[in-house]
Protein backbone atom coordinates (compact mmCIF):
# COMPACT_ATOMS: atom_id res chain seq x y z
CA UNK A 1 0.00 0.00 0.00
CA UNK A 2 2.65 2.53 0.94
CA UNK A 3 4.87 1.55 -2.57
CA UNK A 4 1.31 2.43 -4.35
CA UNK A 5 1.09 5.79 -2.84
CA UNK A 6 4.59 6.71 -3.37
CA UNK A 7 3.98 5.75 -7.03
CA UNK A 8 0.82 7.81 -6.82
CA UNK A 9 2.53 10.86 -5.25
CA UNK A 10 5.24 10.60 -7.31
CA UNK A 11 2.93 10.98 -10.84
CA UNK A 12 1.34 13.73 -9.03
CA UNK A 13 4.26 15.84 -8.71
CA UNK A 14 5.93 14.85 -12.37
CA UNK A 15 2.52 16.09 -13.82
CA UNK A 16 2.31 19.12 -11.47
CA UNK A 17 5.50 20.57 -12.21
CA UNK A 18 4.85 21.48 -16.06
CA UNK A 19 2.24 23.08 -14.83
CA UNK A 20 3.88 25.80 -12.46
CA UNK A 21 6.76 26.39 -15.10
CA UNK A 22 3.75 27.01 -17.94
CA UNK A 23 1.83 30.89 -17.39
CA UNK A 24 -0.99 32.33 -19.04
CA UNK A 25 -1.00 35.45 -21.38
CA UNK A 26 -2.85 37.52 -18.84
CA UNK A 27 0.08 36.70 -16.62
CA UNK A 28 3.13 38.50 -18.17
CA UNK A 29 1.93 40.17 -21.30
CA UNK A 30 -1.01 43.16 -21.76
CA UNK A 31 -3.43 42.83 -24.54
CA UNK A 32 -4.02 47.11 -24.44
CA UNK A 33 -0.39 47.52 -25.60
CA UNK A 34 -0.27 45.39 -29.10
CA UNK A 35 3.30 46.15 -31.19
CA UNK A 36 4.84 46.58 -34.22
CA UNK A 37 8.69 45.57 -34.27
CA UNK A 38 10.50 45.34 -37.25
CA UNK A 39 14.27 44.29 -36.86
CA UNK A 40 17.29 41.47 -37.67
CA UNK A 41 16.60 37.68 -36.49
CA UNK A 42 19.40 37.31 -34.08
CA UNK A 43 18.47 33.65 -32.76
CA UNK A 44 15.64 31.12 -32.89
CA UNK A 45 15.38 29.01 -29.75
CA UNK A 46 13.39 26.10 -29.88
CA UNK A 47 11.62 25.20 -26.41
CA UNK A 48 9.24 24.04 -24.42
CA UNK A 49 7.02 25.06 -23.14
CA UNK A 50 7.36 28.43 -25.73
CA UNK A 51 9.96 28.85 -28.75
CA UNK A 52 11.68 32.27 -28.44
CA UNK A 53 12.62 35.12 -31.34
CA UNK A 54 15.57 37.32 -30.95
CA UNK A 55 15.41 40.20 -32.95
CA UNK A 56 17.62 43.65 -33.21
CA UNK A 57 15.35 46.36 -33.83
CA UNK A 58 17.11 49.70 -34.10
CA UNK A 59 14.99 52.85 -32.07
CA UNK A 60 14.50 56.26 -33.71
CA UNK A 61 17.86 57.41 -31.73
CA UNK A 62 19.53 54.44 -33.99
CA UNK A 63 20.12 52.41 -30.75
CA UNK A 64 19.51 48.73 -31.26
CA UNK A 65 17.83 46.86 -28.39
CA UNK A 66 17.54 43.22 -28.61
CA UNK A 67 13.62 41.81 -28.50
CA UNK A 68 12.38 38.81 -26.65
CA UNK A 69 9.08 37.11 -28.55
CA UNK A 70 7.25 34.30 -27.36
CA UNK A 71 5.99 32.21 -29.91
CA UNK A 72 3.52 28.86 -29.62
CA UNK A 73 5.61 25.96 -28.42
CA UNK A 74 7.80 24.25 -31.06
CA UNK A 75 4.68 21.52 -30.75
CA UNK A 76 2.29 23.99 -32.01
CA UNK A 77 4.62 25.52 -34.69
CA UNK A 78 5.25 22.14 -36.08
CA UNK A 79 1.72 21.68 -36.58
CA UNK A 80 1.32 24.70 -38.20
CA UNK A 81 4.22 23.75 -40.91
CA UNK A 82 6.98 25.83 -39.46
CA UNK A 83 10.29 24.62 -38.73
CA UNK A 84 13.03 25.82 -36.98
CA UNK A 85 14.89 26.20 -40.66
CA UNK A 86 12.35 28.53 -41.62
CA UNK A 87 14.02 31.53 -39.45
CA UNK A 88 17.38 31.91 -40.91
CA UNK A 89 20.03 34.37 -38.61
CA UNK A 90 20.23 37.63 -39.91
CA UNK A 91 16.53 37.67 -41.88
CA UNK A 92 14.46 40.77 -41.73
CA UNK A 93 11.38 40.41 -40.01
CA UNK A 94 8.31 42.24 -38.78
CA UNK A 95 6.31 40.64 -35.61
CA UNK A 96 3.55 41.47 -34.31
CA UNK A 97 2.15 41.02 -30.59
CA UNK A 98 1.89 42.39 -27.35
CA UNK A 99 4.37 44.02 -24.95
CA UNK A 100 5.02 42.43 -21.96
CA UNK A 101 3.95 44.17 -18.39
CA UNK A 102 6.78 44.37 -16.99
CA UNK A 103 8.55 47.09 -19.31
CA UNK A 104 11.41 44.45 -20.42
CA UNK A 105 12.05 44.69 -24.28
CA UNK A 106 9.50 41.26 -24.30
CA UNK A 107 6.50 40.50 -26.19
CA UNK A 108 4.42 37.82 -27.03
CA UNK A 109 4.39 37.19 -30.74
CA UNK A 110 1.20 37.07 -32.79
CA UNK A 111 2.80 37.13 -36.19
CA UNK A 112 6.34 37.24 -38.13
CA UNK A 113 6.35 38.26 -41.74
CA UNK A 114 9.69 37.72 -43.54
CA UNK A 115 10.54 40.29 -46.39
CA UNK A 116 9.98 37.67 -49.16
CA UNK A 117 6.37 37.84 -48.45
CA UNK A 118 6.49 34.77 -45.77
CA UNK A 119 3.79 35.32 -43.12
CA UNK A 120 3.40 32.90 -40.22
CA UNK A 121 0.92 32.80 -36.62
CA UNK A 122 3.29 32.30 -33.87
CA UNK A 123 0.92 32.88 -31.58
CA UNK A 124 -0.01 30.67 -28.51
CA UNK A 125 -3.82 29.56 -28.29
CA UNK A 126 -4.90 31.87 -24.95
CA UNK A 127 -3.14 35.36 -26.58
CA UNK A 128 -5.33 37.67 -28.79
CA UNK A 129 -4.59 38.83 -32.02
CA UNK A 130 -3.43 41.94 -33.59
CA UNK A 131 -0.86 44.75 -33.27
CA UNK A 132 -0.67 48.18 -34.55
CA UNK A 133 2.15 50.15 -32.21
CA UNK A 134 5.06 50.96 -34.67
CA UNK A 135 8.83 50.76 -33.06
Amino acid sequence: MKRLLLVVAGLALLWAVPAVAHHSFAAEFDAAKPITLKGKLTKMEWLNPHGWLHIDVTQPDGKVVNWAIEAGAPNALLRRGLRQTDFPIGSEVIVEGYRAKNGTPTANGSTVKFADGRNFFLGASDAPQGGTERR
